[in-house]
């Protein structure tokens, strides 16, 4: 998958995660205190690539381990902290995964929004942004900072809006010509200057499960 420059830097997520993604971007934290942030224990935190979740959690709790392409399930050691961590036997709820780039640590979700619940917490430090697409194609950004949760939105829906208006808050406006979550990655781009790399965000990061 050939990546755009960098004034592609956010928006290529709506493409390749096309069907629900969550997007969470935390100023001044690294990618461990993102996750402990959201109730993840230290303990807990396992390396996993995007392939890897997405088998742990695609997978059924019937399912034997050794279907696991990305597992060898006969080391002992790789299975019991899986399993201590909640990835296995059952699948988890959704996987968080946490990078760091530019001064913001960032966490991806293939599906659900775990991140979104602790906007006030991830912004304890600066600002922190949570953009949700879910499967039926509805989005919202949500915004926070030092230590507040300053808004949440829809955009192109302002009825929605939880807090302060997004213009207002942010200064973003949505014109209709975009996909709302697409138009706010650009807008954040824009604002932010943050690059992530789709090779690194698809090789493994730090990751813990949640029920």
């Amino acid at each position: 998958m050939n990546q755009g420059p960098t004034e592609n830097g956010l928006r290529w997520i709506a493409d390749a995660y096309n069907i629900s993604f969550t997007l969470t971007l935390s100023e001044g934290l690294s990618p461990y205190e993102l996750l402990r942030r959201v109730g993840a224990e230290e303990r807990h935190i396992v390396p996993l690539t995007r392939s890897a979740a997405r088998e742990l959690l695609l997978r059924d709790e019937e399912d034997h381990i050794s279907d696991l392409d990305f597992l060898d399930w006969e080391d002992e050691a790789t299975v019991a902290q899986l399993a201590s961590a909640g990835f296995l036997p059952a699948p988890p709820d959704t996987i968080v995964r946490a990078g760091s780039v530019a001064g913001w640590a960032y966490a991806l979700e293939e599906s659900h929004c775990h991140t979104g619940t602790y906007i006030a917490a991830l912004s304890e430090r600066g600002r922190a942004f949570c953009v949700h697409r879910n499967a039926k194609g509805f989005s919202r950004v949500d915004y926070g900072c030092r230590g507040d949760a300053v808004t949440s939105f829809e955009p192109g829906l302002p009825h929605l809006t939880n807090g302060a208006p997004a213009e207002v808050a942010l200064g973003f406006a949505h014109n209709g010509n975009e996909l709302g979550d697409v138009a706010f990655l650009g807008f954040l781009e824009g604002e932010l200057g943050v690059y992530l790399p789709w090779e690194e965000t698809e090789a493994e990061l730090p990751a813990a499960a949640f029920a």
